[in-house]
């Protein structure tokens, strides 16, 4: 349904600005602060909302005044954003001058977020959903995969603070994680993956220029407290530029909806592993469900494995380990789904979406 922001609600905005800008927000990212905190005070935004905009999806709703922070971070990502003020004025600037694009682009996109560096976590989860089921081979199902990224955790190389390694050291992408505790990593490899298929709303094509342009605008471009930013957005550059060079398969659509393609696309000698990183705090309690009960009847006729990474309590079925949400770490979850059974089990615990990683399970 297309519409436009109702005056009420254009009305509020300026407060919702100042709200969005959170205590450090502006030690953090100086040219992200200082633009929202100008804008909620600047004269004329009228025609930001003058333009009809249509919700990206039933499991996205993008208010008005998030929407617009996401594109003030992404204006700053263009500038010197070293300072504060430069930047602030050269995003009001483009939001301004440049409407109509960036109108068009708030309707189409939705900014993506620290993308890179999971396959720490997700590598070791699947070599072990594929140990306990016996398989030789699987097929990797990403939901919510953006790019894709994470379809080639079998192609990039891991070392892990306690002197193990994953993968494959001769990888042009290098990740590293920090073990967390007294239990080492387990050292298995991952089975032959015969197939990769990305399942996203919006899906990003890194082949394409523009995606790709996308993908390194969504790079936060000023934080201080993040020395490693260079390292950062090298490493998306090399992600980038391997999955280009064996392009997944990528299904535009609802989760819920497009799964059984994406099942049909794995072969029957294989197991197929959906993975979820972060993703599922998006969808709607009832989505979440009905995503579950997807993967139960995609196991009426083989195993099916779900390997997850996501904050407390927010993957059905996964033990919270009597944590409470909102712990400051995310629960890595492993369900194996084998008719009549379905085992659940948390695996292990992270930090900072896999920089730093607690593996529990006895393997």
């Amino acid at each position: 349904m297309v519409g436009v922001i109702p005056d009420e609600e254009a009305g509020a905005l300026p407060d919702r600005f100042i709200h969005l800008v959170q205590p450090g927000d502006r030690a953090r990212s100086p040219g992200y602060g200082e633009t929202l905190a100008r804008w909620s005070n600047g004269g004329d935004r009228e025609p930001f909302f003058e333009h009809p905009v249509e919700p990206v999806g039933p499991l996205t709703p993008t208010p008005a005044a998030q929407r617009f922070a996401d594109f003030v971070h992404n204006a700053n990502a263009a500038t010197d954003a070293a300072d504060g003020d430069a930047a602030a004025d050269a995003a009001i600037d483009t939001l301004l001058r440049m409407n109509d694009s960036v109108v068009a682009i708030a309707v189409r996109r939705r900014t993506r977020a620290d993308e890179t560096g999971r396959c720490a976590v997700l590598y070791p989860a699947i070599a072990e959903a594929a140990s306990r089921v016996g398989a030789k081979a699987v097929g990797l199902i990403d939901v919510g995969c953006s790019a894709g990224l994470n379809l080639n955790v079998d192609r990039v190389g891991i070392t892990y603070s306690d002197g193990h390694s994953l993968g494959d050291p001769s990888s042009p992408v290098q990740l590293s994680s920090s073990i967390v505790g007294d239990r080492p990593v387990p050292t298995r490899a991952m089975p032959e993956v015969v197939a990769r298929v990305g399942v996203d709303l919006d899906p990003v094509d890194v082949t394409d220029a523009d995606d790709a342009r996308w993908l390194r605008a969504c790079l936060w471009p000023d934080q201080p407290d993040q020395p490693d930013q260079p390292e950062r957005a090298a490493r998306l550059e090399a992600e980038m530029a391997l999955a280009a060079t064996a392009p997944p398969l990528l299904l535009r659509g609802d989760a819920v909806e497009v799964l059984p393609e994406a099942f049909a696309r794995v072969p029957t000698d294989a197991l197929p592993v959906v993975t979820t990183t972060w993703a599922l705090s998006r969808f709607p309690l009832e989505s979440r469900l009905r995503f579950l009960h997807r993967l139960d009847e995609a196991a009426a006729g083989r195993a099916v494995a779900w390997v997850s990474a996501e904050g407390v309590g927010v993957a059905p079925t996964i033990p919270t380990l009597g944590d409470r949400r909102a712990s400051g770490h995310s629960i890595i979850g492993l369900a194996v789904f084998d008719r009549p059974a379905l085992r659940s089990e948390a695996i292990g615990h992270c930090w900072s979406q896999g920089r730093m990683l607690a593996w529990l399970a006895d393997s």
